[in-house]
């Protein structure tokens, strides 16, 4: 397993860059609910937790365990969450940058400062512009500020979709949170979509069409 570090974090304060903060998103790809973005600024090894991973290796127990601690210890962090009626109406692209916008903006009102730069996990992230700003493949795998933001990110948005869950039964949001699983496709055709899902996505819309 690679472990993530702050060696690239480091390399940068010593160029000069004093706020260098990390971001990643959770749920760009599924059927239903929120895309949701996290952000994390640490700035000292002793706000590290040596557990924490890329949240897509780690359980939920142990997501759930980091993440409070990610909260309290990094020197500040931002999550925000934009909803699918948002993403209908301008991408899932524009959305993840309009989430992680949003996150880097707390972030900066928690410091009163403005970012110095910006390390995103993935190559396909649209550019946030006035920012020095570097975009990573697999960042969340190896760099620690990146790995602390998607788990912000994914405990949130579960948390989400678990307790919307209670609003729409049918669909047992609680087992998939969204993704499109095979129970999950066999309730939306069953019961059609309801006003989570994201209409603009090939198979729901696909469904609203046949509908028709």
């Amino acid at each position: 397993m690679v472990f993530p570090d702050i060696e690239l974090e480091k390399k940068l304060w010593k160029k000069g860059f004093k706020y260098v903060i990390g971001i990643d998103e959770a749920g760009r790809g599924p059927l239903a609910g929120p895309v949701c973005a996290g952000a994390v600024l640490i700035n000292a090894n002793t706000q590290l937790h040596p557990f924490v991973r890329d949240s897509k290796k780690m359980t939920e127990k142990r997501r759930e365990e980091v993440f409070e601690y990610i909260k309290e210890n990094s020197l500040a962090y931002g999550i925000a969450m934009i909803d699918s009626v948002v993403i209908d109406e301008l991408g899932i692209q524009e959305a993840v940058k309009m989430a992680m916008e949003e996150a880097l903006r707390q972030i900066e009102e928690r410091i009163q400062s403005r970012a110095d730069y910006l390390i995103v996990d993935g190559t396909n992230v649209s550019t946030i512009s006035g920012y020095h700003m570097e975009k990573i493949k697999a960042g969340d795998l190896k760099h620690y500020s990146i790995s602390a933001a998607s788990i912000l990110a994914k405990v949130t948005r579960d948390r989400y979709m678990k307790e919307i869950a209670k609003e729409f039964p049918v669909y047992c949001f609680e087992k998939h949170v969204g993704y499109g699983t095979k129970l999950h496709m066999e309730n939306l055709i069953k019961y059609g979509p309801c006003s989570l899902h994201r209409k603009s996505f090939a198979p729901v819309k696909k469904l609203i069409e046949e509908s028709l």
